[in-house]
């Protein structure tokens, strides 16, 4: 495990994240998936690993809840890169179950109801689609949120038992934008409005000049609980590498 990251960290020491992307396809082929919520940050990586293999897999998450300018970008992307989205959905049935016992917006109720509903849309899909995948990539940035500080751009992720790859993990804020308007990348429009983080739409709301990029995101909650569960495992973020790999080994 140790040594397989070490080799994966060799391909992409230029610290590019092209390099780094070339490297794990090149690696994993069909056994790579990348996930994109169509985040600017997952916009600049979809569009450097097409650029590297058209057929590279992509997936999206489709929660039910997703603002219409979400599906606007998806739909706009497509088109434009002739990308060959897999996109993956909740299971209707824990669905309908988990709105007729707690209502359709439960999450504004408690921290405990909202991780329930991320835990149905979106990690138990996520669950689906790893399987079928070795690694994964990631458009986490150290920047986003004070959960994500000891990110590494490649790391083991425990609860998946598999590789997770974050290029741009170093990357700030004005170095993606910069690389957007560059390669005129699909954007979703709500970040001209305010938004600089957007997830579900009754979830994300626009912030004001000096807020947190994440204040946006469940901003009824404490800062330490705004993850959805897709990088959280035990209630921690997987996160320190070194941690994870003393863990591996013991």
């Amino acid at each position: 495990m140790q040594e397989l990251i070490h080799q994966i960290e060799e391909g992409g020491a230029d610290n590019r994240p092209e390099t780094l992307l070339r490297a794990v396809i090149e690696r994993f082929g069909k056994r790579l998936v990348i996930a994109s919520s169509l985040s600017i940050e997952d916009q600049v990586i979809t569009h450097m690993a097409v650029q590297i293999d058209p057929s590279v897999r992509v997936f999206v998450l489709d929660t039910g809840r997703l603002h219409d300018e979400t599906y606007q970008v998806l739909a706009d992307t497509k088109k434009q890169w002739d990308v060959a989205y897999e996109i993956y959905f909740p299971n209707a049935k824990a669905v309908e179950e988990m709105v007729n016992a707690k209502g359709i917006n439960l999450f504004y109720e408690s921290v405990e109801n909202r991780k329930t509903c991320c835990g149905i849309r979106k990690v138990e899909p996520l669950n689906r689609v790893l399987a079928t995948a070795d690694a994964w990539v990631t458009g986490l940035r150290k920047a986003q949120s004070t959960t994500r500080l000891e990110g590494a751009r490649v790391e083991w992720d425990a609860a998946h038992n598999m590789v997770k790859i974050n290029p741009l993990m170093d990357w700030s804020e004005e170095q993606v934008w910069a690389y957007i308007k560059a390669h005129k990348v699909p954007y979703n429009s709500l970040h001209d409005k305010g938004f600089p983080s957007i997830g579900c739409a009754p979830c994300t709301r626009a912030v004001a000049p000096g807020e947190d990029i994440r204040a946006g995101r469940w901003w009824w909650e404490d800062p330490q609980h705004k993850e959805c569960g897709l990088h959280v495992v035990d209630g921690k973020l997987v996160r320190k590498q070194s941690e994870v790999k003393k863990e591996a080994f013991e």
